[in-house]
């Protein structure tokens, strides 16, 4: 048992690992609000949430970002950004969980990803357009966006954004579990409890 939960929180760890080198590689979609930044990221926390449950993608979303934010350094101490992306990843994940647990197939894979990236595309643009940009204000000294320019901003940038970038994560998750399909489901029967 004690080793089970070792092998647990190595995987994690590496995950996680994996996770931040993926986000420091980010870059912006063209058409798109240069501040939103694409990344790999979320694809190892994929993969942890279906070999060790949701406990492990969140645990996986949170080293990321606090290693990420570690590394980057906030020059306010104030990662408002990393508990952003945070909040994005949790979204994404677990509606994936929860679909995929239930029918452990490629369908219910590829039902769960569409499931979140339409939780995280929404769930964001609330998000964002009640909290992330007033931190921005608030934390960072960025100029307010209000009124039509934030209600633009959102529908126009954050929505199409998570879209875009759910559709992307949901192609790689797709071909990555089709390759590794097998070793997914034999770490399922050790580690999954």
């Amino acid at each position: 048992m004690k080793n089970m939960k070792l092998r647990k929180l190595i995987l994690i760890a590496v995950l996680g690992s994996i996770s931040t080198v993926l986000m420091q590689f980010n870059f912006p979609l063209p058409a798109l609000p240069g501040f939103l930044k694409f990344d790999f990221s979320e694809v190892p926390a994929v993969v942890a949430i279906m070999t060790m449950g949701p406990v492990a993608g969140i645990g996986v979303e949170l080293l990321k970002n606090i290693m990420y934010w570690f590394l980057s350094g906030s020059p306010t101490g104030v990662p408002v950004g990393e508990i952003a992306n945070f909040a994005t990843g949790v979204m994404f994940i677990m509606p994936i969980y929860w679909i995929y647990m239930k029918y452990r197939s490629t369908k219910g894979l590829a039902a769960g990803l569409i499931a979140g990236t339409t939780a995280m595309a929404i769930g964001m643009s609330v998000l964002n357009y009640f909290v992330f940009f007033p931190m921005y204000t608030y934390f960072l000294g960025m100029p307010a966006v209000t009124g039509d320019a934030l209600y633009k901003m959102v529908i126009l940038g954050i929505l199409p954004f998570n879209l875009i970038k759910g559709v992307i994560l949901l192609a790689i998750s797709l071909m990555l579990y089709r390759s590794m399909e097998k070793w997914i489901l034999q770490q399922q029967k050790k580690l999954l409890v």
